[in-house]
């Protein structure tokens, strides 16, 4: 997994949507492709930053919607992608440090979103854990 988690850094992306792409969920598939249905069970999960994440669509679509927990009362490493990304916090304390954009302290209910190209990095203020729902932009043919 760490290396898996180097390759993702190098392009731009995390070990969940390598994982998504190896499995086809991010990928073109046969027949309408118009509606993508994932129950409460499905969906490629896996390590995403300081927790691990589930991907709630099948397909080639221009947004990638995920499900997060986490519980790391560190904020490790920042990292750095092209897209935009949006989260939003279902429970718990969480610090959104963006660098030079500064610290955000999220309360279950508050949202944030910032450009892509941006440093972040994020941990709980609280004993715990914590869940996000994050939307990520995804750029096709990078």
């Amino acid at each position: 997994m760490v290396s898996l988690e180097r390759i993702a850094r190098a392009l731009g992306s995390s070990q969940i949507e390598l994982i998504a792409a190896a499995t086809d969920d991010l990928v073109p598939g046969e027949g309408d492709s118009r509606v993508s249905l994932v129950r409460s069970m499905e969906g490629p999960q896996g390590p995403f930053g300081g927790g691990e994440a589930r991907i709630l669509v099948h397909g080639e679509v221009s947004f990638i919607p995920m499900e997060f927990r986490g519980s790391n009362r560190s904020p490790g490493e920042f990292y750095r992608h092209d897209e935009d990304e949006f989260l939003h916090v279902v429970s718990g304390r969480v610090l959104v440090d963006l660098a030079d954009d500064g610290e955000f302290e999220l309360m279950p209910g508050d949202s944030i979103h910032y450009a892509g190209g941006t440093l972040h990095r994020w941990c709980s203020l609280a004993e715990g854990d914590y869940h996000l729902f994050i939307v990520k932009e995804r750029r096709f043919g990078s």
